[in-house]
């Protein structure tokens, strides 16, 4: 079955109060559009028509490098007449045997199996609509149904009667029809109601009077047609969608300290038996082995993690490998590029960036590694740190297996330490240092006798 996918996405957001599109704003790390651009991709459909209007620019600017920049087929509403209208510009470009999905760019959490059984649904007599049942329906449209329950209209807020307002069942904007009679419909669609638009839903009206049924899908998930129009419904969505993950991962076999504090904000995948404390975040795709531990306070982005690892509170791993059975933190900081071998340990306050740090090898404490290999069961002291970067270049140190940093070492780039090779505590590194060899490199140290401190100067 071939499917047309017609987003709307043209609406100005006014209460968002922002200089960026409504829909650019972002819901559990990416964009309300891209949510409902990934479900929609996952349909697997013929077109996608994403009509645009306020800041349309921007909005093509942030796709054109996006994996959806070649399936959108984009269209322009310069005039905001509504929905029915903004369906109209992109009516041209649908094919006639297509089906029709009618989404909207603010409604982010719609699920891709109710939109295959509204397109299934709308496929048996032309029209489908996606409802809700609420308890708090004001300001939405009302489903209007006849003795036999069908669906006979939609009927605004501002143009509903006191006897319609009291109806529970909503129409969520959700729509599918057969492409002749959309079109069809579209052309009969006037500006006679309270706000002088051309509605999409009075083609409900239109087709009841045809003696078309009228197909419906009812959802009882709020949450999958909630519309955005203010940050507060962002920030309550947002909260929504965070507790469901959540729990979805307790259900999975993953503890979860408290599911109100946690936030994953892109891919998670978590194996068996790992823990997860308050008030972590993970960004981006993420991949977890079995029996990790996150502490609490960690920030975790684009990563892979192996089996039985800890990562201590308040670390920060960005972009980096660690293999089984390692160990990061407290207060640890892991860059970009950063590869972990499988028993390592990065202790507090230690930032790595772009480096390898080998098998069993330790930076535990106060320290910085930038641009480095380190092999095999290295220990490296305290204060220790890579010189890599001379205010234009950045160069290498090369650290084999067995190595022993004394603390407060400076190691200036390009440099390399050879096998079980010690370096002296406080000693500046700047040529190679020979297998096996001890480096010592400091000042001679001078004691001065009879030495007297400073006195304070007294001041009236």
């Amino acid at each position: 079955m071939q499917t047309d996918v017609v987003v709307l996405a043209a609406g100005k957001g006014t209460r968002m109060y922002s200089d960026i599109p409504k829909v650019l704003h972002s819901l559990a790390g990416k964009p309300m559009l891209t949510h409902v651009l990934d479900t929609v991709a996952s349909l697997d459909p013929q077109n996608i028509h994403l009509v645009t209007g306020f800041q349309s620019d921007l909005i093509k600017q942030h796709y054109v490098d996006s994996r959806h920049a070649q399936a959108l087929h984009w269209v322009e509403q310069t005039e905001q007449l509504g929905t029915g209208h903004a369906v109209m510009q992109a009516a041209p470009s649908i094919n006639d045997d297509a089906m029709v999905l009618v989404l909207y760019g603010d409604v982010p959490l719609i699920k891709p199996e109710s939109l295959l059984s509204l397109v299934t649904k709308a496929s048996e007599s032309g029209i489908a609509v996606l409802t809700l049942n609420t308890p708090k329906p004001f300001g939405l449209g009302r489903i209007i149904r006849d003795a036999n329950q069908q669906i006979i209209a939609i009927v605004e807020e501002k143009d509903a009667s006191d006897e319609q307002r009291e109806i529970s069942e909503i129409n969520t904007g959700i729509m599918a029809f057969k492409a002749t009679m959309l079109k069809q419909w579209l052309g009969q669609l006037t500006t006679d109601n309270a706000q002088k638009e051309y509605y999409l839903t009075d083609a409900v009206a239109i087709a009841h009077a045809s003696g078309v049924v009228v197909g419906n899908i009812q959802t009882s998930d709020a949450d999958e047609v909630q519309g955005i129009n203010d940050r507060l419904q962002l920030t309550e969505l947002e909260r929504s969608y965070q507790l469901r993950k959540a729990r979805e991962l307790a259900k999975s076999g993953v503890t979860i300290a408290d599911t109100a504090r946690l936030d994953i904000r892109g891919e998670l995948h978590i194996g068996r038996d790992t823990c997860i404390d308050v008030n972590v975040i993970f960004e981006g795709k993420n991949r977890l082995g079995n029996r990790v531990t996150i502490g609490p306070n960690v920030v975790i982005a684009n990563c892979e993690i192996g089996d039985d690892c800890h990562i201590l509170a308040n670390s920060h791993l960005e972009n980096v490998v660690v293999q089984a059975d390692c160990s990061v933190g407290p207060f640890a900081r892991l860059r970009p590029g950063t590869v972990l071998k499988e028993g390592a340990k990065i202790g507090n306050f230690v930032e790595i960036k772009k480096s390898t740090i080998g098998l069993g090898s330790k930076v535990s404490h106060l320290s910085y590694v930038g641009d480095a290999e380190l092999g095999a069961l290295v220990n490296v002291g305290a204060g220790t740190i890579t010189c890599n970067y001379d205010g234009v270049n950045k160069f290498k140190t090369t650290i084999k297996d067995g190595v022993f940093v004394g603390s407060n070492t400076a190691l200036v780039a390009p440099v390399t330490v050879g096998t079980n090779a010690t370096i002296g505590a406080g000693s500046v590194i700047t040529s190679d240092v020979p297998d096996q060899d001890l480096a010592v490199a400091r000042g001679k140290q001078k004691n001065i006798s009879g030495w007297k401190r400073p006195a304070k100067i007294k001041t009236e």
